[in-house]
């Protein structure tokens, strides 16, 4: 596939990383030895941010063109039992539909338009399984970022499901996807199913004001990252986690000097909405 770049912003490359020294915490071990992390630093949100309907095959498309190779999605389980992509519980926001969209069969789901909302250019559109990204991530050499995404209640079997699905479909000698959640139940259950496949924990807002709390949590869950609101990061934290040897992310980053911070603390992953502002090809990126 040709790539059409469009004018980015330049960033520089990362300055040096803090040195970080092993210690005792929260009564766990920490240890300078990285979690192995073989993911390009810029991930695509939903696809291609908000220059196409979130979740949707076209917006992938549109994220590769400008010269992503990791995307992320949100899954959640339709009424049978298929996984889906799509990130509200309720259908009103993205679709033609109403309700809760886990309570819908996939038919029922594939028959909903998941452009329209966006823009007529998109009318019609439609909501992709899991496993139809999957397949074309594959098949494309890309890489995926899957935030588990569960209708309440559904956060544990769903969580299995994910990890089943990519038993099934992703050969162990690919890189494997990445599993991320904000729900602790969704990442057991994928460990249950997958647990070679690597793991992350999303945080919003810090349990406890200083991290301790969640990275507790996140190594109780053997996860490979945490991946967080990026305005929580401070060279604190980034030291703590990256000390205790998991993998510091960020969500969703849209302006350059919020980019450059990050960069500049030495984080591991940029999730953004401006796949046309921030070109792959123009920060050091390997495509």
């Amino acid at each position: 596939m040709s790539l059409r770049w469009v004018a980015p912003v330049l960033i520089d490359a990362p300055k040096a990383t803090l040195k970080y020294e092993a210690a005792n915490f929260v009564g766990l071990t920490m240890t300078n030895a990285l979690k192995p992390w073989p993911y390009p630093r810029w991930v695509a949100h939903r696809g291609a941010g908000k220059l196409a309907p979130e979740n949707t095959m076209s917006a992938f498309r549109l994220g590769a063109q400008h010269g992503y190779r990791f995307f992320e999605c949100d899954a959640k389980l339709s009424q049978d039992g298929v996984l889906f992509l799509m990130h509200d519980a309720t259908l009103e926001r993205t679709t033609s539909g109403h309700g809760i969209g886990g309570e819908l069969s996939m038919g029922e789901i594939a028959q909903l338009d998941a452009g329209s909302w966006h823009s007529r250019a998109y009318a019609g559109e439609a909501l992709p399984t899991l496993e139809a990204l999957a397949r074309w991530c594959l098949a494309n050499h890309l890489h995926l970022n899957v935030e588990i995404k569960p209708t309440p209640g559904q956060e544990l079997e769903t969580g299995r499901a994910c990890g089943e699905l990519m038993n099934r479909i992703w050969p162990k000698t690919e890189v494997q996807p990445l599993f991320t959640s904000f729900k602790s139940d969704s990442l057991k259950g994928a460990r249950e199913t997958a647990a070679h496949i690597p793991r992350g924990l999303l945080v919003d807002r810090l349990a406890d004001g200083n991290g301790d709390a969640d990275l507790k949590q996140a190594m109780e869950l053997d996860c490979s990252a945490m991946v967080l609101n990026h305005a929580l990061w401070t060279p604190e934290l980034v030291a703590k986690v990256h000390g205790a040897g998991l993998r510091c992310s960020s969500y969703t980053v849209n302006d350059q000097w919020a980019a450059q911070r990050l960069i500049d603390l030495g984080t591991d992953g940029i999730i953004t909405d401006r796949v046309d502002m921030f070109s792959p090809a123009q920060t050091g990126e390997q495509l």
